[in-house]
C-alpha cells in the first residue's frame, strides 16, 4: 500500500510502498477515502526536516542538552550514532482520516466492517487505529467534510477550556484551518467573535462565518479589540496561530478584560510578562490536542474509556460532537477546501502547503481499492542461505531494534530474512536499511518459513513469553529481549514450551555479561579464594509514571523489565544462582517508588550482591557503575568504558575506546551457536532463576521480608530443565 513519509534527516517527503498494517486487539483497520493535510502541524514537521542540523538543534534546545549529557557519559561516537539513527527514521505524516472499516480487533465491538469512520490515522491507503480514536460518520456527511473532524476537535477542546458563555466576546488569534473552524463553532454558540490574522482572504472567510475581522498587520489589534468592546476587553482569547514571537501572548493579555481567559491552541513564543497577567489576574492555559485521553496510553492504546458521568468530553466524544455539528449543518467546511491531490502526488501537495499563501484545506484522495498485502520483498544482499547458517527473523521494529539489535546483527554471519512489526513503515525502513529480504506486518509469516531457524523478539514485555513459546513451537531458536516473562504463569509456559522443543534454545538479552569489561573482571577473579561482595549502582533515569513500562500489565515495572539485567550480571560474576532476595524501595513522596530500590542478593556459593537501581539521579552522571570486592582486592567498572583494579598484581586499568555493553558480542555468540550447534549460551534454569529473583525483589520490597527463591517458587523450579 502507499503511505506518505517524512525523513527528518533529509527533509524529503515521499510516497512509499509499505506493507499494510497489522491489527491489534483494540484496533480498527480502515481503508482511507480522504485525508486532510494539517497546514499547521504538518507544515512545521516538514520544515523541521528540511532544516540543517544546526537549525534542528536551535529548534530543540532541550534535546541539545540531553545530547551533551549523553556525550559526557557515553562518549561522542555512540551519541552521534544514536542521534543520526533517530533522524533517519521516517515519520508518518497525517492525523485527519476518513475511511471505511475493513476489519476490527478482537476487543472491538463498537465498529464493524463497512462502517464509515473518521480517525487520527495517517496519510496511508490503510491504517490501523485504536478504537477510542475513531468515530462513526453520520449519514449525509461527506468524506471530505468528515476528514476535518480531528483537526476541528483541536479547536473544540480549546473552546471547552475557555468556557465561553452566550453573548461573551471571544477573540480568535490566527485564522488558519483551526482558527476558522473555531470561529464558526463560537459563532454557533452565540458568542461575539473577533478574528485576527494578516491574510486578507482568511479575514474574509472569518467575516463570512460571523466574525468581526482585524488585520493584525494593518494597525494595532489591541486598540481595535478595545474599541469593539467599549474598552472593556475580550472575555476570552483563543490563540490558534503558529509563530515564534512572544508578542502574540502579550497582545492577547492586553486585549483581555480583567480576569479574562487566554487559551493557547497553537504554537507561539511563551516568554510571558508577569505584569500582563498580574494586573488583570488573567488565566492562561495550554490546550492539549483533541481533549481528555490524549497521550494517555491506557485510554488510547488500552481502550479504557473514561466514565461518561465524570469526563463528559473525551477526545472521542469531541470527534462525535464535531460530526454531529456537520450532520446538522451547524458547521460548514466545504469553503475551506482549496486543493485536492491524489495520494500519489502527496509531495506536490506538501509543496503547495509550504509555498501557497492561499492554501487552506488540502485534501488527499485515495483509490477505491487498496493493496492489503502484509509482505514487501526487498532487494537483499547475499545468496540463498547456506546449510548450517543462521537464518533470522526479527519481531519488533522499535527503538531497541533500530538502535542496537539490527546494527549488531548486521555485523554477524546471519542471514536476516524478516523484520516484522504491526507498523508497515517501521518494518520496511528497518528491513531496507539492513538489507533484510522481507518486511512484514504478520510475524507468523516468519514462523511458517522453514528456512528461518531463529527468531529475535523485541516487542512489548507483555508479549515476550507468548512469542518465545510460539517460536519454540514452530521449531525456532528464540532470542528475547529482557525480561523473559512478567509473572510466574508465563515462566511455567516458557519452561513447558522449552521442554516440548528439545534442541531449541531460549536466550534472554542479558548482554552485560558479554561486555569486554565483564570478561576482564571474570578473568581476574579466576582462582579467587572466597565469595564475592558486589555492588551494582544504576543511575536509571526518570521515566514519567504514565509511560507503559510502569504498567503492571504491559511493562511489568522497571525492576522486572530492566533491573533483571544487573541481577544476571552479578549471578554471572559469582558463577552461582540467586538463593535469597531482600529489597527496600523508596517510601511515600514520589510518584513511582519501585524504580528507586535497593536489592540485596544472597547467592548459593555464599557471595552477596547489591543492586542499587535509582531513577532519581542526574543524566549528567554515568548510568552504570560496578564494584567487586574479593581477597583484599577491588575492581571498579565505570559505565562500561573503564575498569580499574586495586590490589591486583600486574593489572591496574582496562579501557575501551567507546562504551561497550556487550551487545555485539552477545548477538555474534548467539548466531554462532545457532549455526554451529551446542548448548545454550545461558542455561534455561539460570534464566529462570534471574527472572524469579526480579519477581522476588518486588515481593520483598512490598512485603518487607526476605524471599527464599527455592521455597517461594518451588512449583516453578520443579519443572525447570536443569533444576
Amino acid at each position: 500500500m502507499k503511505q506518505v513519509l517524512q525523513n527528518l534527516r533529509s527533509g524529503a517527503t515521499e510516497v512509499a510502498q509499505v506493507p499494510a498494517p497489522g491489527l491489534g486487539g483494540n484496533d480498527v483497520l480502515i481503508q482511507s477515502c480522504k485525508t486532510l493535510i494539517s497546514a499547521g502541524t504538518e507544515k512545521m514537521l516538514v520544515e523541521f526536516g528540511q532544516a540543517s542540523l544546526i537549525g534542528k538543534a536551535k529548534a530543540q534546545p532541550d534535546k541539545v542538552k540531553q545530547v551533551l549529557d549523553k556525550i559526557r557519559t557515553d562518549g561522542l561516537m555512540p551519541t552521534l550514532e544514536a542521534v543520526f539513527n533517530r533522524l533517519d527514521e521516517p515519520l508518518p505524516l497525517g492525523y485527519c482520516n476518513a475511511g471505511v472499516v475493513l476489519e476490527v480487533g478482537r476487543n472491538v465491538t463498537e465498529f464493524k466492517p463497512g462502517d464509515r469512520v473518521i480517525s487520527n490515522g495517517a496519510h496511508a491507503e490503510i491504517v490501523a487505529v485504536p478504537k477510542l480514536l475513531c468515530a462513526k460518520i453520520p449519514d449525509g456527511v461527506g468524506d471530505e467534510q468528515a476528514a476535518f473532524t480531528v483537526l476541528a476537535s483541536i479547536g473544540l477542546q480549546g473552546i471547552r477550556l475557555a468556557q465561553p458563555t452566550l453573548g461573551e466576546t471571544v477573540v480568535v488569534y490566527g485564522l488558519g484551518l483551526i482558527g476558522l473552524i473555531t470561529t464558526q463553532m463560537l459563532a454557533a454558540s452565540g458568542c461575539n467573535v473577533i478574528g485576527i490574522d494578516i491574510n486578507d482572504e482568511r479575514l474574509k472567510l472569518a467575516e463570512r462565518f460571523g466574525a468581526k475581522a482585524i488585520n493584525g498587520a494593518a494597525g494595532d489589534p489591541v486598540a481595535v479589540v478595545n474599541a469593539k468592546t467599549d474598552a472593556r476587553g475580550a472575555d476570552a482569547v483563543l490563540i490558534t496561530a503558529s509563530a515564534k514571537t512572544d508578542e502574540i501572548v502579550h497582545q492577547a493579555a492586553e486585549m483581555s478584560r480583567k480576569r479574562g481567559r487566554i487559551v493557547l491552541v497553537g504554537v507561539v513564543g511563551l516568554n510571558l510578562r508577569r505584569t500582563d497577567f498580574y494586573e488583570k489576574e488573567l488565566t492562561f492555559q495550554v490546550s492539549c490536542s483533541y481533549g481528555p485521553g490524549r497521550y494517555d496510553d491506557a485510554y488510547e492504546r488500552g481502550g479504557n474509556d473514561y466514565p461518561f458521568g465524570f469526563v463528559r468530553w473525551t477526545e472521542q466524544r469531541n470527534f462525535e460532537a464535531i460530526l454531529g455539528m456537520l450532520a446538522t449543518d451547524r458547521l460548514s467546511l466545504d469553503g475551506l477546501i482549496t486543493h485536492r491531490y491524489p495520494i500519489a502526488d502527496a509531495p506536490e501537495a506538501y509543496a503547495t502547503v509550504q509555498s501557497d499563501r492561499a492554501a487552506l484545506g488540502v485534501i488527499l484522495d485515495y483509490p477505491e481499492a487498496a493493496d492489503r498485502t502484509q509482505r514487501i520483498a526487498l532487494p537483499a544482499s547475499g545468496d540463498a542461505p547456506k546449510a548450517g547458517r543462521a537464518v533470522v527473523g526479527v519481531i519488533g521494529a522499535g527503538n531497541f531494534s533500530k538502535m542496537t539489535l539490527m546494527p549488531a546483527m548486521s555485523k554477524t554471519d546471519a542471514q536476516l530474512k524478516y523484520v516484522a512489526d504491526l507498523r508497515g513503515d517501521s518494518a520496511q525502513h528497518l528491513a531496507g536499511k539492513f538489507s533484510v529480504a522481507h518486511a512484514v506486518t504478520d510475524y507468523k509469516m516468519m514462523l511458517d518459513d522453514g528456512e528461518v531457524n531463529a527468531v529475535l523478539i523485541a516487542v512489548g514485555h507483555n508479549l515476550h513469553a507468548k512469542f518465545v513459546c510460539e517460536a519454540l513451537a514452530a521449531g525456532k531458536h528464540a532470542f528475547v529481549e529482557k525480561p523473559l516473562a512478567m509473572n510466574v504463569d508465563e515462566i511455567k509456559q516458557v519452561i513447558e514450551a522449552a521442554s516440548a522443543s528439545p534442541g531449541r534454545h531460549v536466550m534472554v538479552g542479558f548482554n552485560r555479561r558479554f561486555s569486554p569489561h565483564i570478561e576482564k573482571i571474570k578473568q581476574l577473579l579466576v582462582g579467587r579464594g572466597e565469595p564475592l561482595a558486589m555492588t551494582m549502582t544504576v543511575n536509571a533515569g526518570h521515566i514519567p509514571p504514565d509511560v507503559w513500562v510502569h504498567d503492571p500489565l504491559r511493562g511489568g515495572g522497571r525492576i522486572v523489565g530492566e533491573a533483571c539485567h544487573f541481577i544476571d550480571l552479578l549471578a554471572y560474576l559469582a558463577g552461582s544462582k540467586v538463593r535469597s532476595v531482600a529489597a527496600h524501595q523508596m517510601g511515600e513522596g514520589v510518584a513511582v517508588k519501585e524504580d528507586k530500590m535497593s536489592i540485596s542478593l544472597g547467592f548459593e556459593d555464599g557471595s552477596v550482591g547489591t543492586v542499587n537501581y535509582f531513577a532519581n539521579g542526574s543524566k549528567a552522571y554515568a548510568k552504570e557503575n560496578l564494584e567487586v570486592y574479593s581477597d583484599q582486592r577491588v575492581l571498579h567498572m565505570y559505565n562500561f568504558r573503564r575498569t580499574t583494579g586495586y590490589g591486583f598484581s600486574g593489572f591496574k586499568k582496562f579501557k575501551t575506546s567507546r562504551q561497550d555493553k556487550g551487545h555485539s558480542a552477545e548477538f555474534a555468540a548467539f548466531v554462532e551457536r545457532v549455526a554451529d550447534g551446542g548448548g545454550p549460551l545461558i542455561p534455561l534454569d539460570d534464566l529462570v532463576n534471574v527472572t524469579l529473583a526480579s519477581f522476588a525483589a518486588m515481593t520483598a520490597a512490598a512485603e518487607g521480608r526476605t524471599v527464599n527463591i527455592a521455597q517461594e517458587y518451588a512449583g516453578v523450579l520443579t519443572g525447570s530443565p536443569g533444576a
